[in-house]
């Protein structure tokens, strides 16, 4: 996972990243940037039902774009498919749907919509994307800039009551702490996981650590990572925090301790798992089964281990005490649709 889709793009899995395993891991940028915006200015206006947003629920940068559309209530607007979390030698394909086919955009593999927009498109083919149904092809695979533009740019489909996920007056605050978590942490993880030398891996392994100590202190005594409401900030911390027991400390040898063993980070990741839009986007057997048997690299077994327990997500938290809150003057989003 986290392969070929870089620096800027999502998961491209093993399959499409020649480099797991024989040269350091590099994670490269999207290729494709297109916005979808409210006057079009890309071509690419805000409509409800134009698009599918592709998906694994196994990948981190994926699920940030399940959480927003969630928590901003866009799931009429914005279709979603999810691609099986075991790729084959084209990448994502669509094996969960009746024939193998997405049975909106008619495909077997997001390939398809990759070389609808481009034949022979350099990098690998990752998710999240976003897919033009009327034509099939693909607009942009820009994960970062993905999920921001869903706050800012498709307001006029959003649920009444959705929170502001990038506040206007706190943005530079947002995207500096975004990108320490994003170097360090969301990326830090798979540093570590792919390194082919010692040095690599330790320089990764004490990142990851130094900013989950830095966060860590920051959450002592605050509810959120900026402001008194949810951000995108919290968005992008917790799908690695969600993984990183699952995953990341045993998998990418993150194992200097466990996320259950930092009772502040811990308490913060379970808040967030119990708030609607977030834990009922996560799949743990998706998760567990891409990474353990997709990077044969790592794991030449394919084994999945049985652990961890995952019945600590669901106990108290106690972190309203800190107060906060989570929605603003807004509200939490309804049951997740069928």
């Amino acid at each position: 996972m986290g392969g070929t889709a870089g620096d800027d793009a999502g998961e491209a899995g093993e399959a499409g990243n020649a480099a797991y395993g024989r040269k350091k891991f590099r994670r490269s940028r999207s290729h494709f940037t297109d916005r979808v915006t409210a006057d079009g200015r890309d071509g690419w206006p805000v409509e409800p039902g134009r698009y599918r947003l592709v998906v694994s629920r196994a990948c981190p940068w994926a699920s940030r774009a399940l959480v927003s559309r969630r928590l901003l209530g866009l799931e009429s607007a914005l279709s979603v498919a999810v691609a099986d979390p075991i790729q084959d030698d084209r990448s994502w394909r669509f094996t969960l749907d009746p024939d193998g086919r997405d049975p909106v955009l008619g495909i077997r593999h997001l390939s398809e919509a990759y070389d609808a927009r481009e034949s022979g498109h350099p990098g690998g083919v990752s998710v999240p994307a976003l897919v033009d149904i009327p034509t099939g092809r693909l607009v942009t695979n820009d994960y970062r800039r993905l999920t921001l533009d869903l706050a800012t740019e498709w307001t006029a489909l959003h649920r009444p009551g959705a929170p502001d996920l990038y506040p206007e007056p706190l943005r530079d605050e947002i995207d500096e702490v975004m990108e320490g978590v994003h170097e360090d942490l969301n990326n830090g993880v798979y540093r570590a996981g792919f390194a082919t030398d010692q040095g690599e891996y330790e320089a990764a392994y004490a990142d990851v650590f130094r900013r989950l100590d830095l966060l860590s202190s920051r959450l002592a005594d605050r509810r959120h990572l900026v402001g008194d409401t949810l951000t995108e900030a919290d968005i992008r911390l917790f799908t690695t925090l969600v993984r990183f027991d699952a995953v990341y400390h045993g998998h990418f040898k993150c194992n200097r301790n466990k996320l259950t063993e930092d009772p502040v980070l811990w308490a913060y990741a379970r808040d967030l798992f119990q708030t609607p839009g977030f834990g009922d986007t996560v799949d743990f057997d998706h998760i567990k089964r891409h990474y353990y048997q997709v990077h044969t690299g790592i794991n030449p077994s394919r084994i999945v281990p049985a652990g961890p327990d995952l019945s600590g997500w669901l106990t108290p938290h106690h972190r309203e005490e800190l107060g906060g809150r989570p929605f603003g003057d807004g509200t939490p989003p309804g049951p997740p649709p069928r």
